[in-house]
């Protein structure tokens, strides 16, 4: 029995992509030195596409592949691919944030906790040798009765609202619907930012979500407030967030995430009340493993004609 064709745009990590060499044809697109090449070449004959969020995947890519009905995304972020092209042509699209909303929420809480209580700066306090010359580190303000508005509340959204609960902060959130949560709804990010201490954005990238952490949402958010971006850096805009954090219209941040990775802006990394982790939220090994090996399980049910794993979205 033949194998079936699957172009790889981008390769899962090593032990997914062995079961996918056993079970398919594969055909690598990124190591081919002439990619249009190989496009003409095998794009007819391929019906799936293996990829991560990162990575483009364009109209002009799917007009050489006229049989794919599957793409496959070991990211939970999939703003690099054309959605729209792939809905169009009746192509399904499967993520892996299933695999992935323990730990990202997980670091939503330490960024929150180093942040609020200034770990990285106090951290060097002790180092410094401050402590014994300068005395007592400055009193800082409780987490506990403080509030955290949410901004998306999907699977790692209410995971973080989970982590939060026993820390006694309390829980606001907005998202595209209500959900059946005990936890305030609110209908923007603005009117969420003027009601919280903490902002924490869980949304996903792409132009729908450019900015949604406005200047606005910034200023509302306060001189004591908290931003923690483990979303994307296109989702705040990062001028503003730099303006405000400079001037002291924001208390501080605590970022996974930037505009320009891996070399983001030195006017952010640079100020004091920034805490930064390098979009590592997911990056542990079993957490990456799970996340490739959603590829081979939503693959393996898509040639046996079962239902996904994690469909991004349904097909009418």
């Amino acid at each position: 029995m033949s194998k079936h064709d699957v172009l790889v745009f981008f390769p899962p990590r090593p032990k997914a992509m062995a079961q996918l060499e056993a079970a398919y044809t594969l055909h690598r697109y990124f190591e081919a030195a002439d990619k249009d090449a190989l496009l003409a070449d095998v794009g007819p004959s391929c019906e799936a596409i293996v990829i991560d969020g990162h990575t483009a995947l364009t109209r002009a890519h799917l007009d050489h592949l006229p049989n794919v009905r599957i793409v496959v995304c070991s990211s939970a972020g999939f703003e690099s691919i054309d959605v729209e092209a792939l809905k169009e042509r009746g192509i399904q699209l499967t993520n892996s944030s299933d695999a992935l909303l323990d730990d990202v929420a997980d670091v939503a809480l330490m960024l929150t906790l180093a942040a609020r209580r200034q770990l990285v700066a106090a951290h060097n306090y002790v180092r410094s040798g401050d402590w014994g010359q300068r005395g007592m580190y400055p009193l800082l303000s409780p987490i506990s009765g403080k509030r955290a508005g949410i901004v998306g509340f999907g699977k790692i959204g209410q995971a973080i609202a989970r982590r939060f609960e026993p820390l006694g902060l309390e829980i606001g959130y907005t998202a595209r619907s209500r959900k059946d949560v005990p936890h305030a709804h609110y209908p923007d990010a603005r009117s969420l930012a003027a009601w919280a201490d903490i902002l924490v954005a869980i949304v996903p990238g792409g132009e729908e979500t450019r900015a949604l952490i406005s200047g606005e949402v910034i200023e509302a958010l306060g001189p004591s407030g908290t931003l923690i971006n483990v979303a994307r850096g296109s989702v705040v805009d990062e001028p503003s967030l730099v303006e405000a954090l400079s001037t002291g219209k924001l208390g501080s941040a605590g970022l996974d995430v930037y505009l320009n990775e891996p070399n983001p802006n030195p006017k952010l990394t640079s100020l004091p009340n920034v805490t930064l982790y390098p979009h590592h939220a997911s990056g542990t090994v079993e957490t990456r493993d799970a996340m490739a090996q959603t590829v081979v399980d939503n693959l393996a049910a898509h040639f046996e004609n079962r239902p996904l794993l994690n469909p991004v979205y349904a097909l009418s």
